[in-house]
């Protein structure tokens, strides 16, 4: 529930950005994988835009599930579902009236239990959002609030405030809305309440004994039920300054302005915060000691300096935290390598690993954030690849697979309330949120088999993108992502296990069904693949090698010119055309390659 990300000058691992934290030694090992989540990819399924099963033109339940054998064979090692829950949609489930039940729109719970099930025999995992910042203002207790009136103890749930000036007519501070707007909102009583996002998500009050006990329970519900973890909204956002003091600063952040919190200190990152993730990793633990199973609590946390996000993910606290960081890169060797040092000095630190992200539901997709076209492509393919290079766990969007560019949805058709809150002003995220296209010649390209419209307008292009075009092309994103996803798990130096079923074939895919991909636990400890920086390419170049007992990967990505290195050895990936005969690889502009040395 964040931005519509886009580079600023300024910002972390930028030209002109606050410097991190220094880079570790060469060849640091910042983790053991003694556990699946260690160096898993993840894949985001957007319920409402992944496939459509009922024909309504809405994504569901049943419709992820008949697409699990899919994600197993692209290779992932499981799906982040976004919430599916009791809702009046407003921000399209974001705004949970009852985070114990499934929505109609989305299905039942039976649904989710066979999801649960079917996703488990084919070896995902099941994470799912979790959404504890606000509810919805249909929720139960908000509706209580409202009915109670000032003063009565329904309101100490949520956030209610006199107003300031003459008959209390003005909100009681200067915060304003994410989505653009105030961040309060006036009852017929006179009282305001907090919602840093839309009206319809009033703001929890976390002081309160009984906000954290009811998320408690709603944690121990889904782990029963038999997920493997949860994704945490705004887990930056949670715990508000005790005073709601004015935010110190005139300037207006954006619906666009990602990393909020030295514009507005008094709403985010507040320290109270690690309390409540304490209370929540004990659940957690005691679930794994009861049936020996492993989950995994991952943050959606936008704070931009690296040292104060890793302490969302020190040892007691949450598992892993996004790095954001190279969401905020432009393309740029010298921009990815700053991002990529902060993050992994700040979370060796705490011994964790860094989780890389390149896009998600929130935020404009690689393809058109790097200039979209031909240029576009050619450079999130380059991404990618060095993102499944990186050490630590990857989550991919749906979508980053296929290589989609954002779509401008038109006017007249676009549903986020950014839209509307923004007075016009912003697009929103609907252009991230199209549903996907997996077969066909024209929409809806296989997301649904009814004829409603999808709920978001396809583009009429989209033929050559669907996932089915592109799994008969060897050229195409989709086969390119589903290669390096198998040499992900099959090389040690990425890795993967060592043994029978972990071998890369000739061409660079991998056997099914080797060790590490849904085994319980992950990775052996001691296995643990190091790292270090080549240093001796131009500055546009960005190269690094990831290393093991067993030998040794190259990973190289040019940026802005043509690069020549020297290294001999074999040619394993590469994200476009690349010139190599065993001793000198010829690298143009906008390329990734993976190359294992010749060892001696």
């Amino acid at each position: 529930m964040d931005p519509v990300v886009t580079y600023r000058a300024g910002e972390p691992g930028q030209p002109g950005g606050r410097s991190g934290p220094a880079a570790p030694p060469a060849g640091t090992e910042e983790t053991d994988y003694s556990t699946w989540w260690h160096d898993a990819v993840m894949y985001e399924v957007y319920v409402r835009s992944f496939a459509d099963a009922d024909g309504d033109g809405v994504g569901d339940i049943e419709g992820i599930r008949r697409r699990l054998p899919d994600l197993a064979d692209l290779g992932v090692d499981g799906i982040w579902v976004s919430p599916f829950y009791r809702s009046p949609m407003a921000d399209h489930g974001y705004d949970v009236a009852d985070h114990t039940d499934v929505d109609p729109l989305f299905g039942t719970l039976s649904d989710v239990d066979a999801l649960l099930r079917d996703a488990h025999e084919a070896g995902l995992k099941v994470v799912v959002d979790l959404v504890p910042n606000h509810s919805s203002s249909a929720h139960p207790a908000f509706q209580a609030a409202l009915a109670a009136g000032p003063g009565a103890p329904e309101r100490d749930l949520y956030l209610f405030r006199d107003g300031r000036g003459p008959d209390g007519a003005l909100p009681p501070n200067n915060w304003i809305s994410v989505f653009g707007g105030p961040a309060w909102t006036r009852v017929p009583d006179g009282q305001w309440y907090l919602h840093l996002f839309a009206p319809e998500q009033p703001d929890w009050n976390w002081q309160h004994p009984r906000v954290r006990a009811a998320h408690a329970e709603i944690i121990r519900f889904w782990l029963d039920r038999g997920v493997d973890g949860f994704r945490i909204d705004v887990s930056h956002g949670l715990v508000k300054d005790g005073e709601l003091r004015d935010h110190p600063t005139d300037a207006l952040p954006t619906p666009e302005t990602g990393f909020r919190e030295e514009i507005e200190p008094h709403a985010w990152d507040q320290d109270g915060v690690h309390e409540i993730y304490r209370e929540w990793r004990a659940i957690v633990d005691a679930h794994d000691r009861r049936d020996g199973r492993q989950r995994v609590l991952v943050g959606e946390t936008w704070v931009a300096d690296p040292g104060r996000l890793a302490r969302y993910v020190r040892p007691d606290e949450l598992h892993l935290t996004f790095t954001f960081s190279l969401l905020y890169a432009p393309f740029s060797a010298p921009a990815w390598r700053a991002a990529i040092d902060a993050a992994r000095a700040a979370t060796a630190a705490v011994c964790a690993p860094p989780t890389w992200v390149l896009a998600n539901h929130d935020v404009v997709r690689p393809v058109s954030r790097y200039g979209g076209g031909e240029t576009g492509l050619r450079r999130a393919r380059a991404a990618l690849l060095t993102l499944l290079a990186l050490p630590g766990t990857v989550y991919l969007y749906q979508g980053d697979e296929l290589g989609l560019p954002q779509v401008d949805v038109p006017p007249e058709a676009r549903q986020d309330p950014v839209w509307e809150r923004s007075g016009h002003t912003s697009p929103g995220r609907d252009g991230a949120r199209v549903p996907l296209p997996w077969s066909g010649d024209a929409p809806p390209y296989g997301f649904s088999a009814g004829a409603a419209e999808p709920w978001l307008p396809q583009p009429p292009d989209w033929a050559t993108l669907t996932a089915s075009a592109q799994s008969v092309d060897p050229m195409s994103t989709r086969v390119l992502v589903r290669g390096a996803l198998a040499l992900r798990r099959a090389l040690p130096f990425l890795g993967g296990p060592a043994g029978p079923g972990g071998t890369a074939k000739p061409g660079g895919a991998a056997e099914p069904g080797g060790p590490g991909h849904s085994g319980e636990p992950g990775r052996a400890a001691g296995t643990r693949p190091g790292f270090r920086w080549r240093d001796d390419l131009p500055a546009d170049c960005l190269a690094f090698d990831r290393t093991s007992a067993a030998g040794a990967l190259t990973c190289v990505m040019a940026t802005r010119s043509e690069i020549r290195l020297e290294i001999a050895g074999r040619l394993v990936l590469a994200s476009g055309p690349v010139g190599y005969d065993g001793a000198t690889l010829v690298l143009p502009p906008d390329t990734t390659a993976w190359v294992i040395p010749r060892s001696g």
